[in-house]
């Protein structure tokens, strides 16, 4: 695989994943493509897929698995998987279920968590927390 050049690393919360991918003419549908040319390159963990897979089970998306492999297929290719130890980092997310994507960004040092949760931005500077309009401007700034 070839240099990525002028991107970035983050880790994306779940909800922005979702968003992107479920919901294709919505507003964080320009995600897919940041993911397909590497300007913003998704790191995730084993904890942070997991909960990609429970969330994207959720009845109210009424996704058959064919459906939910389709989607997989929209990000999973574009991901870098961090291999590398996940402790629980000194930062302490105020939702426990907040902490496997806190503990990653930390420890892959990553540019960025990218959420539209105010409790999670409220984390910055510790983590280097943003929203999708901020990254988005980032990345149309490369």
């Amino acid at each position: 695989m070839g240099a990525r050049a002028l991107s970035g690393r983050y880790v994306f919360d779940t909800n922005v994943v979702v968003s992107a991918l479920v919901f294709a003419d919505g507003r964080l549908a320009w995600l897919r493509a940041a993911w397909a040319s590497s300007a913003a390159v998704p790191i995730v963990s084993e904890a942070t897929s997991d909960e990609l897979l429970r969330v994207l089970a959720f009845p109210k998306f009424r996704l058959t698995a064919d459906d939910r492999a389709e989607l997989l297929g929209d990000y999973l290719p574009f991901v870098e998987v961090f291999a590398g130890s996940v402790a629980s980092a000194a930062v302490l997310a105020p939702d426990p279920t907040d902490q496997p994507f806190v503990d990653l960004c930390i420890a892959s040092r990553a540019d960025g968590l990218v959420t539209g949760e105010a409790r999670l931005l409220a984390l910055a500077p510790a983590v280097p927390a943003l929203t999708p309009a901020s990254l988005r401007a980032r990345c149309a700034g490369h």
